[in-house]
């Protein structure tokens, strides 16, 4: 699929841009072929999502005719074919050998992949809120569980029939509210964290309510307060 009309020194980049396209063009085409769909059948599901992509464009990005490929296209064909965005940029499996940035050499699929995704960190580049956000819902995981196992434990105490089993379950439930206490300490820090970079952290469940602090209310006067 290599641009014709430039130059030796320049001819790398269309080569890049027209890879990428084939990338998607080729995994779209697969991926509707797998659900059993025509082109107008994709076409038709692209328009109920809100981003109509009629099906002569659809054909001719297949076919290699189509001169670009905007972002929004491919972020509305990933959705259309229930897939991610980044699969139809990079199809592991299915190409080999792609191309991360203009003039660059081929590299493994999975491995622009990874790199594409953050997955595989790359020196001196910066990744912004992500791992924040990562350690967030990390954090919300070990809070949401340990709360869990510990109202199983509380049950577990009340109903025992023996001595050995209240304490036995009094023993967990402890150790489990404790986890939960070290959980919602780092989640708030971690949360102030975010906003002090001018940022948003995600919402918490109902669960986790009391994780922020409550905000100062700023109809009550300072002798009020006194």
């Amino acid at each position: 699929m290599t641009q014709h009309g430039f130059d030796d020194e320049e001819d790398d980049f269309p080569e890049w841009v027209d890879r990428i396209k084939a990338n998607v063009a080729g995994e779209v085409r697969r991926r509707r072929k797998e659900v059993g769909w025509s082109a107008q059948d994709l076409a038709d599901r692209c328009e109920q999502l809100g981003h109509p992509i009629p099906r002569n464009v659809i054909a001719n990005m297949e076919s290699g005719r189509r001169a670009n490929l905007p972002l929004v296209d491919v972020m509305v064909l990933a959705a259309a074919l229930e897939t991610y965005p980044a699969c139809l940029i990079f199809p592991v499996g299915y190409v080999d050998e792609t191309q991360e940035l203009p003039f660059q050499h081929l590299v493994p699929t999975w491995e622009a992949l990874r790199r594409f995704t953050g997955e595989q960190e790359v020196p001196g580049y910066d990744a912004g809120l992500v791992p924040d956000f990562e350690l967030h819902a990390s954090l919300v995981r070990t809070a949401l569980a340990a709360l869990e196992e510990e109202e199983q434990a509380r049950f577990a105490a009340k109903t025992a029939t023996s001595r050995a089993q209240q304490e036995e379950a009094e023993r967990r439930r402890s150790k489990y509210a404790d986890q939960a206490i070290s959980a919602k300490y780092n989640l708030r820090y971690l949360r102030r964290d975010i906003r002090d970079e001018g940022a948003t952290p995600p919402d918490l469940p109902p669960a986790l309510g009391d994780v922020d602090p409550p905000e100062p209310d700023t109809e009550t006067t300072q002798e009020e307060r006194l």
